[in-house]
């Protein structure tokens, strides 16, 4: 059924919808994307005879908005979700992590993982889905489970 899934160690959990996922993803994506451009926008900015330009070739201007992006990313699903169980866009569309095993509290190592299978995920599985329309959801990933906020884990739930 759609809105439960099994885990190791809970019969059931709370299943968030694909999209409720959908836009947790998006919302972080853009957060990243965002602070990757404005650090972008202030390290490729020049003067030049008193007229300010951004530099799109400028070396600072893309290392800027990669490190920025990749680090904001960073902080978002590694740190803040190890603090607080979720990321942003998670915390705004009612969605947690845990660990599949038990429903505990993910270990660092586990979501730093989890942040890399999604870099993975994005390069091979959203361009080939595109593709071919293959209808494969988004998968949890070294054993850690997203599951909506509030809803106690082995507890079915009504679609939402």
């Amino acid at each position: 059924m759609a809105d439960q899934q099994r885990t190791l160690g809970q019969p059931t959990a709370a299943a968030p919808t694909q999209t409720r996922r959908v836009t947790a993803a998006c919302v972080d994506a853009a957060l990243a994307l965002l602070c990757g451009l404005a650090a972008a926008a202030v390290a490729g900015v020049r003067t030049v005879d008193g007229v300010v330009e951004l530099d799109p070739r400028s070396p600072a201007l893309w290392g800027a908005l990669l490190g920025a992006a990749f680090g904001l990313s960073f902080l978002n699903h590694v740190l803040l979700t190890f603090a607080t169980r979720a990321s942003l866009g998670k915390l705004l569309t009612g969605l947690r992590v845990l660990r599949a095993s038990d429903g505990g509290r993910p270990t660092l190592l586990r979501l730093l993982g989890r942040w890399l299978f999604g870099f993975y995920w994005t390069a091979v599985f959203v361009p080939l889905h595109l593709a071919t329309d293959s209808g494969v959801d988004q998968q949890d990933a070294v054993g850690v489970r997203v599951v909506r906020r509030g809803q106690p884990v082995g507890t079915p739930v009504a679609q939402a």
